[in-house]
């Protein structure tokens, strides 16, 4: 599923072509990717409406519109991009929802698996009221973080997981920040120590910020808007390589189950 760089790279690449388009026609042939309100509701409501920002909220990408908020969860499959009405693209085959646009384009939502959904609400928290801070704004501090491990007992992958501690961070990112933070995923987080902490803060910010720079992780399904591969998959340290050598000390990067999840870490850099 993309996580935090994959949908900021989506925001970035579609915002140029949404912000003061005027929406029009919707078209949809499977039901369940319009999560709310009901489909004929929904094309009712947003046609007319302009869009004012995109944004993304966790894993959610936000378009503001005049009276509501079009809000897009890729999950799986999904990819949302700009084309022009009368243009063929490689992954038009998948698109279940489509909006057009007052200058002739349309805003395409593909999704082989069909998981994704779209939803037409007026305050985000209709959809999730209980997501974590940030990760990389500037609120996002050390001491919030602290106060947030503090108390907890779980395994410290497990809690980079769960949305409701930190936002945007999924399977790929937390491996790469308990890399960066030389922290086994198997460690609680009542375990770690000040400096410990201070690091994975760090790390978390440190790795998102490097999966942002290069416009994600095309692994498996996710492609940039415009189709290409982002490149974090090239740079990456644990995530995916093993049995490969660590790029730090040349130990074999091991693969586990944590948190019901592939899990990739140095056995060296990464003591438990």
């Amino acid at each position: 599923m993309p996580e935090l760089p994959e949908v900021e790279t989506v925001v970035r690449h579609i915002r140029p072509s949404l912000i003061g388009r005027t929406i029009g026609a919707m078209w949809y042939d499977w039901p369940r990717t319009i999560h709310t309100p009901p489909p004929s509701d929904f094309a009712a409501r947003i046609a007319g409406q302009s869009v004012a920002a995109v944004r993304r909220r966790a894993k959610y990408i936000i378009c503001e519109l005049t009276h509501d908020l079009l809000v897009v969860h890729l999950k799986m499959t999904g990819r949302l991009y700009v084309a022009d009405a009368d243009d063929d693209h490689a992954a038009d085959r998948w698109v279940h929802f489509r909006l057009d646009l007052d200058d002739g384009r349309q805003l395409r939502f593909s999704d082989s698996r069909k998981f994704g959904r779209v939803y037409l609400v007026t305050d985000f928290a209709q959809i999730n009221d209980n997501i974590g801070p940030e990760p990389l704004d500037d609120a996002f501090t050390l001491d919030v973080f602290r106060g947030r491990l503090a108390g907890r007992t779980r395994n410290i992958k497990a809690l980079l997981l769960d949305q409701s501690f930190v936002a945007g961070v999924g399977n790929i990112y937390a491996d790469e920040a308990l890399f960066r933070a030389a922290i086994h995923p198997e460690r609680t987080a009542d375990s770690l120590r000040a400096d410990e902490v201070a690091a994975l803060h760090s790390a978390i910010i440190t790795a998102l910020s490097a999966g942002v720079q290069h416009e994600g992780a095309s692994i498996n399904w996710y492609r940039k808007p415009d189709g290409t591969k982002g490149n974090s998959q090239d740079h990456f340290y644990v995530y995916g390589r093993a049995d490969a050598p660590c790029r730090t000390c040349g130990a074999t990067i091991r693969k586990i189950r944590v948190a019901g999840r592939g899990t990739h870490f140095c056995p060296v850099c990464q003591p438990l």
